[in-house]
């Protein structure tokens, strides 16, 4: 994303001005800090998984929050005592806490969550409002009708 100017992207659009921050501020924030390492999935065209690799906690370390356009979520372990460390020949399973953020799209809510085997797997459906949906109009007859006249009078 280096480099990548979307000013003539805004110039020429109405509207996105959401996307375009979305992507500026996820290339300025872009860290390299990969943990959890996560998958996306696109089960159907309303519905995602997110799946986290969270092997070493327990349901009750972790914290999933839902608001509009955004879920977070987090993982607190409480600091290890010097002595338990000890014990430890090789630490290769992080034990750290960490906070993901996924930037959702318009009405995209979260189904369920499910913690089983390391992985922490959300599920997220995509619910478009009736009143949002698209809708056909019909096109009235051929005749002209004039404001304040009756089409019988015409």
């Amino acid at each position: 994303m280096r480099g990548f100017d979307l000013t003539p992207y805004r110039r020429s659009t109405v509207g996105f001005d959401r996307l375009f921050d979305l992507i500026e501020n996820n290339a300025r924030l872009q860290q390299g800090d990969n943990y959890p390492p996560f998958n996306i999935e696109r089960l159907s065209e309303d519905r995602y998984r997110v799946t986290l690799a969270v092997a070493g906690f327990r349901s009750d370390e972790l914290e999933i929050t839902a608001q509009q356009n955004l879920l977070q979520v987090s993982g607190r372990k409480e600091e290890t005592q010097a002595t338990d460390r000890a014990k430890f020949v090789h630490v290769g399973i992080a034990n750290r806490s960490f906070e993901r953020r996924f930037e959702l799209a318009d009405f995209v809510r979260v189904e369920t969550a499910d913690l089983a085997d390391g992985l922490l797997t959300i599920e997220l459906v995509r619910e478009v409002p009736e009143a949002m949906k698209p809708k056909k109009i019909a096109i009235n007859g051929g005749q002209l009708v004039e404001i304040g006249k009756d089409r019988d009078a015409a």
